[in-house]
């Protein structure tokens, strides 16, 4: 037997009429079976879960702000003893005061900022922790996001008043991730199908 043979089962296929075998169908390639679909815009079946650029940029925004405040409440934690005896030698200084109220009030000046700075790292706390829930998260974190946005902006005007030219960052990322969160983009990302 040789592989010129027609009737060897073992040799190279011979030409076969046409219309043998499974039929084409126009359009799509080899054997009839479907191509598989294009990929598509965020948001709809099929398409790849990267998160958009916009999103990724409130991801990091979150991160910068939740950082500066990690450092803001460590320094106001630090700085209560400092301000603690501040108070007392500026209270101490007045004669018709005693020296033990004097050290009553230098320790509730103290217990203040610590209770302050706490507040901060627990805002920090919230930024960092909705920033680490970017990739998987779901609606509540986009709520989360522009909820903590929200109250950024809400202290931030009111840190303004007082001429404190530094909240005018924390204003400008707060407005920045709101919109970043609130844009389509924001809604085809957190709304997107869970596999």
């Amino acid at each position: 037997m040789s592989f010129g043979d027609p009737n060897n089962p073992y040799g190279a296929p011979q030409g076969q009429p046409p219309g043998y075998g499974y039929p084409q169908q126009p359009g799509q390639p080899g054997y009839g079976y479907p191509s598989a679909p294009p990929l598509q815009p965020y948001g709809h079946p099929g398409a790849p879960a990267v998160m958009p650029g916009s999103v990724k940029a409130a991801r990091v925004m979150l991160f910068v702000l939740g950082g500066f405040q990690v450092l803001g409440g460590v320094l106001m934690m630090v700085a209560s003893a400092w301000f603690a005896e501040y108070f007392e030698d500026a209270v101490s200084s007045d004669p018709s005061i005693s020296v033990e109220d004097a050290d009553a009030a230098a320790s509730i000046g103290a217990g203040v900022m610590i209770f302050f700075g706490l507040v901060v790292l627990a805002f920090a706390f919230w930024a960092i922790f909705t920033a680490a829930k970017f990739a998987t998260g779901r609606g509540g974190v986009r709520v989360s996001a522009i909820v903590y946005a929200s109250l950024v902006v809400l202290f931030s005007l009111i840190s303004l008043v007082g001429a404190n030219v530094f909240a005018l960052l924390s204003l400008v990322l707060g407005i920045l991730i709101i919109v970043f969160c609130a844009n389509k983009n924001g809604g085809y990302w957190f709304n997107r199908p869970q596999y």
